[in-house]
This record gives C-alpha cells, sequence and structure tokens, in this order.
C-alpha cells in the first residue's frame, strides 16, 4: 500500500525551492550591478563588506537561512533520497528567471546541461 500524499512536507520543500531561487536571484542582481570585485585583497574586503551593508543582500542571506530551515522540516517527513531530486528544480527555475529578469543569455549548452543535471538527479534517486 502507497503511503499517503504528505502535503506539509511538499509544502516545506517548495518553500525551500523559492526561497533558494529567491536568494540567488537577487544576490546575481545586486551583485551583478556592483560591478567587478577589485584585484587589491583590502579593495576586495571593501568590496564585500559593501555589499553586506546592502538591505537587499541581506534579504538574500535571509532566504538562505530560512530555506535551511525549509528544509531541515522536510527532512523530517521524507528520506533525502525522495526530497533531493526536487531541489534539481532550482536549476531549471534560475536559469528561467535569470533570463527574464536579469537579462542573462539564453543558449542551447545551457539547456541541455541543465537537463542532463536534473536527469542525473532522477536516475540517482531512483537507484
Amino acid at each position: 500500500m502507497k503511503p499517503p500524499f504528505d502535503t506539509l512536507g511538499h509544502v516545506y520543500i517548495a518553500l525551500t525551492l523559492a526561497l533558494t531561487v529567491y536568494g540567488q536571484l537577487v544576490l546575481r542582481w545586486q551583485v551583478g550591478g556592483a560591478g567587478p570585485m577589485p584585484e587589491a585583497p583590502s579593495g576586495k574586503l571593501l568590496f564585500l563588506a559593501q555589499q553586506f551593508a546592502n538591505p537587499w543582500i541581506l534579504t538574500g542571506f535571509a532566504s538562505a537561512f530560512l530555506a535551511s530551515l525549509a528544509w531541515m522540516a522536510a527532512m523530517t517527513r521524507f528520506e533525502l533520497g525522495y526530497a533531493y531530486p526536487f531541489m534539481s528544480l532550482a536549476f531549471v527555475i534560475v536559469m528561467i528567471f535569470g533570463v527574464m529578469f536579469l537579462g542573462e543569455p539564453l543558449n542551447v549548452a545551457k539547456v541541455m546541461g541543465t537537463l542532463l543535471v536534473m536527469a542525473g538527479l532522477v536516475v540517482i534517486a531512483r537507484a
């Protein structure tokens, strides 16, 4: 007999995905707009300190923390081998939103690479 569908567990996975994607997109958006990191070590430290003071960057860090809490909750409900393949959706969502909102280029190699990563995770999860 198949166990019942665990709605709350899947909500935790969806929250993990949403928060992870948000964090990645916000960090890329803000750091990408800040220009290149300086070559000098002291310049790098100043650059990173300035980024850390950016409220948007802080929301990205907060989303990563909240995503880890949601993932811990998901791990109380599922085996890792079941839950982790869902995280491969982050590759797809980040790629699509990066193209839509950040103007990042999309090409066949990126699409194929993303599909291969997802396929590999599905194979691992079913093994």
